[in-house]
């Protein structure tokens, strides 16, 4: 039967994915196929797609592609491509193009959606509230954040970064991590321009960080987010807030130009107004903290305020006032502004904005209200609540009402509300399905070629979603139907139909509570042979049959005769009948002698044999003819041993001669065979002697004796019988090593061969929960140890073995005991010396970089000598600490040292030094390290605790000797404590004595370093002295005075000096950290007497006791003169300056007009009227007008000549100012000109 046809999984090789577009751009979608003819087709919503303007269609080898152009709304649609039996569907989404905003220009992004929370998402209350969390009610929260993401606040149009951080040192497989948005929208879709999503690993620390980038925020991005991690059968979960700020408004933004008109053609009713954004800015621009003040005239006026005190009659007014063009908007918009929001009279607190439950669970709403006797109302979607059964439990305690709603399902999902008179708060309740579990895991398979393959799997709960996976890759419906997917209640079925090799690899199946994996293997058929062809010696009219039997029913195969194909004819019957083929051939002759052969099609392997004709020639012979035993015309002599299959029949046909007829003996050793029905028995016909074995067991091999006789004499032959079977299965294997997904296992050959040679052996595995044996090898493996791969790490696993002989397969030995393979750690890292002696050395290292799933057990020290191989252990065991001193080595040895890290798979990899160390102290110059504060004078203060710590270098050990001012150190002084890298000088209580130089010495042998400490105690200076008053004249009152003797052993830093009223002898400072020794004390109150002290100040304060003058000083009585001041004439000239300008106006002829202004300036200044830059104040037609600073020209009544460029002009000394504007005289229209155009109108309509 030829090999089955191999069906393509998918014609493409590469795939179009959906894609997202803005309105008005292009967009190219790009497929490759497998074979480069391959012809393709493109639909939109099922309907073909031919290329014109819109659509352009491409195609360059195995590479093709679909470009849209002009994309619209309508464009967003389902597409697909399909190329031969395959068909891959994509989208196609459009979003809007963002708005300008017309204050500034720039995109208002408030009009979009953002990737992170669009508009299609149905988004609850928690995706908007901005300050409440859902409760998290899980009950298997580990803690498996080592950093949790915080809140933050981002103002819009700014990017913010939120962080979680997960260490993996204690975790088997990498965390998993999931952000949300709201109640459940995954933010792993909606990556994009506005949200990215970014994962590192610190192999040094196992720490994982997962980061979510927000960019360029928008308003609509606030609100509640969470976090969940996930590891095997861990899971954490964390909540936090994202608050989004308003943009301020830019400093000195004057609100007034929002209701202005923009235009540029000089038409006021023209322009655009831009008050539309200011408004929303407005709270942050009118508050006195977001705003700063500038020094310029109009945009300090707070015209809101304004407004909201003025009466209605002088809203106009005021509008003028300040340049306000459209009134009406800005009242408008006034209207619309929104108000403060009132407290809650009924409610102490409210309702969160949002809750959450998992299904099953119990939840509990608590309100507190005002009035603790009044009664409150429940709602659920706007329905009240009945108190029915145990599934709501209304609650009042206090001004507390409580709802409480047991086991909680998907219909308690809903709105809220506690209603108190007219007055309600309302929340929203999600109640969180629990997380699918599997329990019962995939099983690895190994099947045969174009077999049915079923990967089985069943989950805690029926009707759940589950999701397929080969290698990494989702499994869908679209490869071209190969994979098909069972569901059946909680049980979930993987079919794959005629299994192909590209079929094996690691299967998963995943749900949102666990996953389970299971490996595939797909073998190539190998045709078995149950029975071969056997040699055949038949005489003449005989019929000859050669039989075979295959292990394939559908396998055909052909017979040869030397080489040449065998045709049925009348005597060649060739039939094929399930598992046997057989040739027959009746009437033998001599020509049918020679070589069969029996090939099967589609295999590389034949089966022989040969069919003997035997001439039976018939000679005259003598009536008294000896017997004879013809066992050469079998082919066999006396010496020949027949082989039989244990459980196969023996039929042994022996020509015999003798006249006249021989009787026939069969005998086994002493044991004579019988003619009989038994197993074993004989048959005597004329001319043979048949001997037959049924069913051959071990027990009868042996050698079987024939003798014939007859009056003429006898003849004896021997045939020797073995009998062979399938070998005695081996004895348990044994696990002699595992690697991270191998292992290595060994076993003893079988007691009993069968009679054969061991060709090979057959090895076995399966995890240890499951009942499925997957074979490891096909062909027999000639070795007794064998490295089984492909294993998972971490599972249990056990194997067993089968022996084969070339009878066949043994039965499978014992199992071997349950392993896990696991690899060993990595070798330790950063190994090095850090001390050597003459007798030890001491080594560090730090942990391997991968500690595998096994726990790390310990490490082991290991050293040998330079020129040999033999590695000494260091320590008895493993050690834990990543440091060890060695001791017990023999000096001047030149010694290599390794290290190992143990786990439950054996030993790492060896970390070892780069070259033979020798075992030897090493000389070391003397150093001392004299800490940078010790380097300058060392101060302390009387009493203080002196404790100074040198660390020095130098090996051997250095001598350290310490000595005051040169002289050796007073051990009642001060106390020393010397180690082998530092020195210590202490002392408990310092005192003036103890100031001076400290010198420390190091010394090896005759070489030595030294330092210096200055040490420097002061204390409390003394009196100054020799205090007398120098001089005393008006209010004042010279004082010297002369330092005090004693110091305090540091600088004297200034003096306080005071003085006191003899009547209180209060005593007030005149001068503080005063540094000379005299001084003038002024403002002195004439008819008092003063006396005076001074205080020594130094580093440590003042002194304990000041210096008093002796005398004291009377302030005497003077007349007093009283001198007015002088000041100088403020000068309040001012140069001209308008501060209202002239408007340009457009008025009617005939009617009078007037144009005004308002000019300022001291002294008065002149002011001149100028039309198109001629003087015109002396013209009758003109009347000016100037009273308090305002300006009027009035013309009257102007005819069309009198428009133009009207100039005003004001000089003083200090200066000019000039302002100007147009006028425009419109023409009357008369009453005729009025009726005419309507004339005109009707005789058109006519």
């Amino acid at each position: 039967m030829p090999e089955p046809v191999k069906k393509p999984i998918s014609a493409f090789a590469r795939k179009p994915k959906t894609q997202e577009a803005e309105e008005g751009s292009s967009v190219i979608f790009e497929a490759e196929t497998e074979k480069p003819d391959a012809k393709v087709k493109w639909q939109c919503n099922s309907k073909d797609i031919a290329s014109d303007s819109k659509y352009i269609i491409a195609a360059d080898g195995n590479k093709h592609s679909l470009t849209i152009k002009a994309i619209t709304k309508e464009d967003a649609s389902v597409y697909a491509v399909i190329a031969g039996g395959s068909k891959v569907k994509f989208e196609l989404k459009v979003v809007s193009q963002p708005a300008e905003d017309p204050a500034d220009g720039k995109p208002e992004e408030a009009s979009s959606q953002p990737a992170v929370a669009p508009v299609q998402e149905e988004t609850p209350a928690p995706a908007q509230a901005g300050d409440a969390h859902p409760p998290d009610t899980r009950q298997d929260l580990t803690g498996l954040f080592t950093e949790k993401p915080q809140s933050g606040e981002v103002t819009v149009g700014e990017n913010i970064t939120f962080v979680a951080k997960v260490n993996a040192e204690s975790l088997l497989k990498k965390p998993t991590v999931k952000w949300f948005k709201g109640k459940w929208m995954d933010l792993a879709s909606k990556s994009g321009k506005h949200l990215q999503l970014k994962e590192t690993y610190d192999r040094n620390t196992k720490v994982y960080t997962f980061e979510m980038h927000i960019i360029a925020a928008k308003a609509n991005f606030a609100g509640g987010y969470r976090c969940e991690v996930s590891s095997k059968d861990k899971f954490d979960s964390c909540n936090f807030d994202l608050t989004v700020h308003e943009a301020r408004a830019p400093e000195g933004l004057d609100i007034r130009a929002a209701f202005r008109r923009t235009s540029t053609d000089g038409n006021d009713d023209s322009g655009e107004l831009d008050f539309s954004t200011l408004l929303k800015k407005r709270d942050s621009f009118l508050k006195p903290s977001n705003r700063t003040v500038q020094v310029h005239t109009e945009t300090d006026v707070d015209v809101w305020n304004i407004l909201s005190q003025a009466p209605p009659s002088e809203y106009e007014k005021i509008a003028f006032q300040y340049g306000i063009t459209d009134l009406r908007g800005m009242l408008k918009r006034l209207k619309k502004m929104k108000k403060e929001e009132k407290k809650s009279e009924a409610f102490l607190k409210k309702l969160d904005p949002a809750y959450q439950v998992s299904k099953g669970h119990k939840i509990k709403l608590a309100v507190e209200v005002a009035n603790s006797d009044i009664e409150v109302k429940w709602l659920k979607n706007g329905q009240e609540i009945q108190p029915t059964g145990s599934k709501y439990i209304f609650e009042s305690v206090g001004n507390m009402r409580y709802l409480t709603i047991n086991h909680c399902s998907l219909a308690d999902d809903a709105a809220y509300s506690c209603k108190v008179g007219d007055e309600k708060c309302t929340t929203e309740l999600f109640v969180k399905e629990p997380p699918i579990l599997i329990v019962k895991n995939l099983e690895d398979q190994m099947v045969m070629k174009g077999e049915r393959v079923e990967l089985e799997c069943e989950v805690s709960e029926e009707g759940a979603n589950v999701k397929w996976e080969k290698d990494g890759v989702e499994l869908t419906r679209d490869e071209s139907f190969k994979y098909r997917f069972k569901k059946d209640g909680c049980k979930h079925v993987l079919i794959i139909n005629e299994a192909t090799k590209e079929d094996c690899g690691h299967y998963k199946v995943k749900t949102n509570g666990g996953e389970s994996m299971a490996e595939v293997l797909v073998q190539e058929k190998e045709l078995e042979v149950y029975q071969s062809i056997a040699d055949l010696t038949v005489k003449a009219k005989d019929q000859a049959v050669f039989k075979c039997e295959v292990s394939d029913e559908n396998v055909r195969g052909t017979w040869y005769k030397n080489g040449v194909e065998v045709k049925p004819d009348a005597r060649v019957n060739i039939t094929h009948i399930g598992r046997i083929h057989k040739l027959t051939i009746d009437d033998v002759k001599p020509e049918d002698e020679g070589d069969y052969t029996f090939v099967p099609d589609g295999y590389a392997f034949n089966l022989s044999a040969k069919l003997n004709f035997l001439e039976v020639k018939i000679d005259y012979v003598p009536r008294q003819d000896p017997p004879k035993i013809h066992l050469d015309c079998l082919g066999r002599t006396a010496e020949s041993t027949i082989v039989v299959v244990a459980g196969n029949k023996l039929r042994l046909d022996v020509p015999i001669t003798g006249d006249p007829a021989p009787t026939v003996i069969w005998t086994k050793g002493e044991k004579v065979v019988t003619e009989g029905d038994g197993r074993v028995h004989v048959e005597t016909t004329k001319g043979h002697c048949v001997f037959t074995i049924e069913c051959a067991e071990r027990q009868d091999e042996g050698i079987y004796s024939v003798v014939v006789r007859n009056p003429a004499g006898e003849d004896t032959a021997d045939i020797h019988v073995k009998v062979v079977d399938v070998p005695d299965p081996p004895m348990a294997p044994t696990i002699l090593s595992v690697g991270e997904d191998s292992c290595v296992v060994q076993w003893e050959p079988p007691l009993f061969d069968g009679g054969q040679p061991i060709i090979g052996y057959v090895l076995e595995r399966k995890k240890l929960k499951s009942y499925r044996w997957m074979r490891l090898n096909f062909d027999p493996y000639p070795e007794t140890t064998y490295e089984a791969k492909r294993m998972i790490e971490g599972v249990p696993y056990e194997m067993r073995v089968y022996a084969v002989n070339s009878i066949g397969m043994s039965r499978h030995s014992p199992a071997s005991q349950p392993f896990v393979p696991i690899a060993p750690t990595s070798e330790p890292l950063g190994l090095c010396v850090d001390d050597v002696s003459d007798t030890s050395i001491t080594l560090k290292w730090r942990r391997p970089e991968r500690i595998g799933s096994a726990d790390l057990e310990g490490y082991g020290i290991e050293y040998c000598k330079e020129g040999t191989d033999e590695w000494i252990p260091a320590m008895e065991g493993l050690t834990e600490r990543t440091s060890m001193v060695i001791k017990g080595l023999t000096t001047g040895d030149k010694l290599q040292f390794r290290v190992r890290a143990y786990n439950m798979a054996g030993p790492s990899a060896p970390a070892t030094l780069a070259q033979p160390i020798t075992i030897r102290e090493i000389m070391q110059r003397p150093k001392i390290w004299l800490p940078r504060n010790l380097r300058q004078t060392l101060i302390k203060k009387v009493g203080d605790t002196m404790n100074i710590v040198i660390p020095f270098q130098g090996k051997p050990r250095p001598k350290v000797t310490w000595s005051k001012d040169g002289e050796p150190l007073d051990p009642t002084l001060a106390s020393v404590r010397n180690s082998e890298v530092d020195t210590i000088l202490f002392i408990r209580k310092t005192e003036r004595k103890h100031s001076g130089k400290y010198e420390l010495q190091v010394q090896i042998e005759n070489v030595e370093d030294k330092a210096a400490v200055t040490l420097q105690v002061v204390d409390l200076p003394g009196p100054p002295e020799a205090l007398k008053i120098v001089d005393t004249w008006g209010f004042n009152v010279a004082l010297e005075w002369k330092p005090p003797k004693d110091n305090g052993n540091c600088e004297i830093t200034g003096y306080t000096i005071q003085k006191a009223d003899k009547k209180t002898m209060e005593w007030y400072t005149v001068h503080d950290q005063y540094r000379r020794t005299h001084c003038v004390v002024s403002n002195l109150i004439m008819g008092n007497e003063y006396v005076f002290r001074v205080f020594s100040i130094n580093l440590v304060g003042l002194s304990p006791e000041p210096y008093c003058t002796k005398d004291s000083v009377y302030i005497q009585k003077t007349g007093i003169i009283y001198k007015p001041p002088s000041y100088k004439d403020h000068d309040f000239t001012e140069a001209p300056k308008f501060t209202r300008p002239l408007v340009d106006r457009s008025v009617i002829a005939g009617y009078n007009a007037t144009l005004s202004c308002a000019v300022r300036g001291i002294p008065k200044p002149k002011v001149t009227w100028y039309k198109n830059k001629m003087d015109i104040s002396n013209e009758a037609k003109y009347r000016t007008i100037s009273k308090q600073g305002v300006l009027t020209l009035e013309i009257r009544k102007p005819c069309p000549f009198d428009g133009g460029v009207y100039t005003c002009k004001a000089v003083n000394d200090s200066g000019e100012d000039i302002v100007e504007c147009k006028l425009e005289v419109r023409p009357q229209i008369t009453r005729e000109d009025k009726k005419e155009p309507k004339k005109e109108k009707i005789q058109e309509a006519n």
